[in-house]
């Protein structure tokens, strides 16, 4: 047995927990997400027809949050595949990287309400700020758990290469929902569109790793 199998053993046997059991309860807690994405969709179509409204009519009035919905229908699945992909490598889970995981099931979880706060009310600083802000929770504390796990190399087999570019994309996008934030607060124009910035993930990590903050 490794020297590391033998440290993951001893740290299962001193109270930490299961993987397997932390990784499908989040992938629980996304599916859920994103299935509530659907919802408030869901209840318009029923006051539609209480209405009698036409599908084209329905159409017209909820365009906004049709497209809300699938933006951050897309935006869930990203940040379930980047958190997915670091945790195949992940053997154990202390009480403080579970507790680092609630924090980013909570951010996970609130995309939902601010979505539909983006489809129902008034668009403003406040609702944008909250929707974006989000992704940027999100986004750290992905950032705090890879940090963590590179301070605990007895609870993964992530190769530190691996880790490294990982957090560079995390930290890449993290900026760019920052930088998409700003946009919406000053330009109020461009709005949800200044997510599209995220076209730029690998482009600003490619940039961030020749930079000294890389080393």
């Amino acid at each position: 047995m490794s020297d590391g199998a033998v440290e993951r053993e001893e740290s299962r046997t001193r109270g930490q927990f299961s993987a397997e059991r932390t990784k499908a309860y989040v992938d629980a807690v996304v599916a859920i997400a994103m299935t509530l994405l659907i919802l408030p969709l869901m209840e318009s179509v029923a006051e539609a027809a209480g209405k009698e409204l036409s599908a084209s009519e329905w159409l017209g009035e909820h365009w906004s949050q049709i497209i809300s919905f699938v933006l951050s229908f897309f935006i869930i699945a990203l940040f379930w595949i980047r958190h997915h992909q670091l945790f195949a490598d992940v053997e154990a889970v202390s009480n403080t990287l579970l507790w680092i995981t609630v924090l980013w099931m909570l951010t996970i979880v609130w995309i939902p309400v601010s979505t539909a706060m983006t489809g129902q009310l008034e668009t403003g600083r406040v609702v944008e700020a909250l929707y974006i802000g989000s992704m940027i929770a999100t986004c750290l504390c992905m950032i705090v758990t890879r940090r963590y796990l590179r301070r605990h190399p007895e609870l993964h087999e992530v190769e530190p290469e691996s880790m490294r570019r990982g957090m560079l994309v995390d930290l890449s996008m993290g900026i760019l929902y920052a930088v998409a934030l700003v946009l919406a607060m000053i330009v109020p124009q461009v709005g949800y569109f200044g997510l599209f910035v995220l076209l730029f993930v690998r482009t600003l990590a490619n940039v961030l790793e020749r930079s000294p903050i890389a080393r």
